[in-house]
């Protein structure tokens, strides 16, 4: 079949069905900027725990005047007991750096996150224990050092922030799985007004696909002008959705990323990856409800 009558037949059946097709464009184009939200919200959510949990501290609290833990039973921890306890934490294999923050220490930080409010007014520097800010290797390594300081003499909890940031982590997994469902409907339901789009035009040009298969036109030759048709009105809703991430990821970079500091956004390269995969989803989609549909619509 010669290129030029081609592309000639799917001008004419697009503009049969304009309003069809405009609809078609539209509806991949917001199914595509669905389901593309959902890939980069597993973006992010990947960002941000790469981000955090290579922040993350244990904190090895040691007994103070107002512990009541039954490993301080013998009162404050006295400095044989806190030198033991630093090299015991910096002999672990699990264990990447060891800072000691004092009493001191403590109460000016402190003091900085609850500046202006009355708990920060009523707090004095006896009343914070001295710790051992400790970042592992391997964040997940937790159960280590609990199991190596836990109930030890001189040590009075030993404390994760990663047990924190996992019901927040949860919390983004569950919206980002809520994205992509949402996206994958929507993508189901473009492919079926693509499949009833070609039904309808399948069925207005039926005396014209007659006639070819007439004279002798194969059953490929007379599909391939409506498979392209489904093709080319996926391939503009992906553009359309490409468009609509790419100026998401710009109101990221300059509203939502200035004033969220301390954390860390997707990155464009997550924007193309992610156009990447909506371009391959339109075009598998709108093919397999072409082919479906032409094979049981068009009988010739």
């Amino acid at each position: 079949m010669r290129a030029g009558f081609l592309f000639k037949e799917v001008r004419i059946g697009l503009r049969r069905n304009l309003t069809m097709t405009l609809a078609v464009m539209i509806t991949v184009a917001i199914s595509l900027t669905l389901l593309g939200v959902g890939l980069l919200a597993n973006s992010q959510v990947r960002v941000m725990k790469d981000y955090w949990y290579d922040k993350i501290e244990v904190s090895v609290f040691l007994c103070g005047t107002l512990s009541e833990s039954p490993s301080c039973s013998g009162g404050p921890v006295t400095a044989e007991q806190r030198n033991s306890i630093k090299a015991d934490i910096e002999a672990l294999p699990v264990v990447d750096t060891v800072y000691y923050e004092s009493q001191s220490e403590a109460y000016v930080h402190f003091q900085e996150r609850f500046e202006g409010s009355a708990i920060a007014q009523n707090v004095t520097q006896d009343q914070l224990p001295e710790s051992y800010r400790v970042k592992l290797i391997d964040p997940t390594k937790f159960a280590v050092m609990q199991s190596a300081f836990a109930g030890r003499p001189g040590v009075d909890s030993v404390q994760d922030q990663r047990s924190i940031l996992e019901k927040f982590f949860k919390l983004l997994g569950v919206l980002r799985d809520g994205a992509l469902v949402i996206g994958l409907a929507s993508v189901l339901t473009a492919a079926l007004l693509i499949s009833n789009t070609l039904r309808i035009a399948a069925f207005n040009r039926r005396r014209e696909t007659g006639v070819m298969k007439l004279v002798g036109a194969s059953s490929f030759s007379i599909q391939l002008p409506f498979l392209l048709e489904g093709v080319f009105s996926a391939i503009v809703g992906w553009m359309f959705s490409t468009g609509l991430l790419a100026g998401f990821k710009l109101l990221v970079d300059s509203r939502i990323a200035p004033l969220l500091s301390f954390t860390k956004f997707f990155t464009w390269s997550d924007v193309w990856v992610a156009s990447g995969i909506l371009l391959i989803t339109g075009f598998v989609v709108s093919t397999f409800a072409s082919v479906i549909t032409l094979r049981k619509y068009l009988k010739v």
